[in-house]
Formats: structure tokens, sequence, C-alpha cells
């Protein structure tokens, strides 16, 4: 199986599970990011001028800090809310 068909199955088996789950949960938005991820993926192979190893390591980087920002944010609020608890 080639890594398009691989990529391809992977959306297909992500779709399922994003019908199967009612409630609009973090699974689905996680499933439905790793669909766009992968769409992005596949899109980018056309281009036979990008490396696409080195590419996909460039947009998982900027995946994960978008996700320490968000962590960074979530746990400056915590402490921001427990240091105005303290403070009444």
């Amino acid at each position: 199986m080639s890594i398009r068909q691989t990529l391809q199955k992977e959306i297909e088996q992500s779709k399922r599970w994003i019908e199967v789950d009612k409630d609009d949960s973090t699974y689905k938005r996680d499933l439905s990011k790793r669909i766009e991820l992968i769409n992005w993926v596949l899109e980018s192979m056309k281009n036979s001028d990008i490396e696409i190893c080195e590419f996909i390591e460039s947009k998982m980087n900027e995946i994960i800090l978008k996700i320490n920002k968000t962590y960074s944010i979530f746990e400056a609020d915590k402490l921001h809310g427990k240091l105005n608890m303290d403070m009444n």
C-alpha cells in the first residue's frame, strides 16, 4: 500500500469515527484537525519541488507551538484565578 493510499484510508477511518461520535467533543475536534492535516500533506505531496519530510516536520512544529501556547494560557489562567481567590 502506498503512502497516499494509507493516508486516504486514515481520512476515511477518521470520518467514520466523526459520524459515530454524536457529541461535540475534543476527540471529534481532534479527528477533524487530523483530516485537515492529512489533506494538507496529500496536497503538498503533489508538488515535487517540496522536500515533504522537512515540510511535514515544519508544519508539525508549528502545530506543537500553537498547542504549547494554548497550554501556557490555560496554566496562566489557572494560576491567575488561584491568586485572585487567595487574595480575597
